[in-house]
């Protein structure tokens, strides 16, 4: 039987040290599923994060959010209290800010 894995990261927008640390944690659960507030492709596809295990919030629907993200910082706990984690064995929690 195998363990279910969520990894929980405020965001991908760009490859800095954090994004390292979190990639890093993904390698060791590749099948593990991702949860981030937002996230750029190109960003996740650098960090060989598949794309298919990305859960995004609905703050990923907000227009120009790759210039502004940081101004919506009000909106991030109510947006990472809605990840449903029910059924994980093992929740690993990559934060910096909200996603603990």
């Amino acid at each position: 039987m195998s363990m279910k894995v969520a990894i929980v990261h405020e965001w991908l927008m760009e490859v800095a040290g954090s994004e390292k640390v979190v990639q890093q944690i993904y390698s060791l659960f590749p099948e593990s599923d991702f949860f981030t507030l937002f996230y750029r492709q190109e960003v996740a596809d650098s960090l060989g994060i598949d794309k298919d295990r990305i859960h995004s919030s609905f703050l990923q629907k907000i227009p120009l959010k790759e210039r502004f993200y940081r101004n919506l910082l009000p909106l991030f706990p109510l947006a990472v209290e809605q990840f449903d984690l029910t059924g994980y064995d093992l929740i690993i929690s990559s934060s910096h800010s909200v996603a603990k």
